[in-house]
């Protein structure tokens, strides 16, 4: 091959050899390779329009054509503070509490649409919300309601934030919780004493009620014991009597039969003689019966 004839490939090996470089050189120093951490997905936009979302992980994208804006999805707490409103008895109180929330997944370009980033969502849209909402809420308690009842006026705020924030489909609420009610010094001095005397008359409700029922017990515990002794009275009457009967029913059975038997009566006299006959008898007294077997005379011869 001659000289000449390589001359234009020598120039064309050149030039790609050159759009190769310049083609590295662009996605090195241009950023086309980018990541997408846990947590946020990627809006990319190309030349100023939302092209896709990326999920998390490693992604490809044109130099200086494509721009990725990170949208967060984790979980998020905003904390408002100082919140003024007024109880429905017209006491005022600086409220603060807290706002956990996060963005659905499938969301986010419709609030990159709307808003561009998160923090605007916040501050435009939930902060607002949010603060309307507690105040409406705060409003339909008394003031020692709210105190005495924290947890229902917490969860009615959570309901109320959750029914205004609908129509923003992609922000999800987590939680609500109201931190802090602040009356002034002298009200709550007011309500301290008055939920101290509220749980001295409970207590002594509780007293008087534990009285009644020790009252109770030892009586029901008085007549159960006098009704055992009246059981065992009776009892023990019923066997008296029982013995009586018994005792009677022996006498009449012994003398019907002595009287059916007078050789008993002679056979006990007889049993319990000791053989031995009187020294002295006493006029007209009667003589020891002795049943001697009849004489018998000699024959005469």
């Amino acid at each position: 091959m001659s000289q000449k004839s390589k001359a234009p490939l020598i120039t064309l090996i050149t030039l790609i050899i050159s759009a190769v470089a310049v083609l590295i050189l662009l996605l090195t120093t241009g950023g086309s390779m980018y990541t997408v951490d846990q947590g946020e997905r990627g809006v990319v936009l190309h030349y100023g329009e939302v092209s896709k979302v990326a999920d998390p992980g490693l992604h490809f994208k044109w130099p200086y054509i494509d721009r990725v804006v990170r949208i967060p999805t984790r979980t998020t707490t905003g904390t408002l503070k100082d919140i003024f409103g007024y109880s429905s008895d017209q006491q005022p109180a600086q409220i603060s509490l807290s706002v956990t929330f996060a963005i659905n997944d499938d969301g986010v370009e419709a609030l990159y649409t709307q808003f561009g980033k998160i923090d605007k969502l916040y501050d435009l849209v939930v902060v607002p919300i949010v603060t309307q909402e507690i105040k409406t809420v705060f409003g339909q308690f008394t003031a020692i309601r709210s105190v005495q009842h924290r947890e229902e006026l917490n969860n009615k705020t959570r309901d109320a934030i959750v029914t205004a924030l609908a129509k923003y489909p992609y922000l999800r609420i987590e939680s609500v919780q109201i931190e802090n009610v602040d009356f002034s010094d002298a009200y709550e001095q007011t309500i301290e004493d008055r939920m101290k005397a509220e749980v001295e008359v409970e207590r002594y409700k509780q007293n008087l009620e534990r009285e009644r029922i020790e009252a109770q017990i030892a009586a029901t515990r008085a007549q159960g014991q006098a009704d055992a002794q009246i059981k065992a009275a009776e009892a023990e009457a019923k066997a008296i009597e029982l013995r009586s009967k018994a005792e009677a029913a022996s006498i009449n059975t012994k003398g019907e039969a002595l009287r059916q038997n007078p050789e008993i009566i002679r056979l006990m006299q007889i049993e319990r003689w000791n053989g031995i006959l009187p020294q002295t008898m006493l006029p007209n007294s009667a003589v020891p019966m002795l049943e001697l077997p009849p004489a018998t005379r000699p024959q005469a011869e």
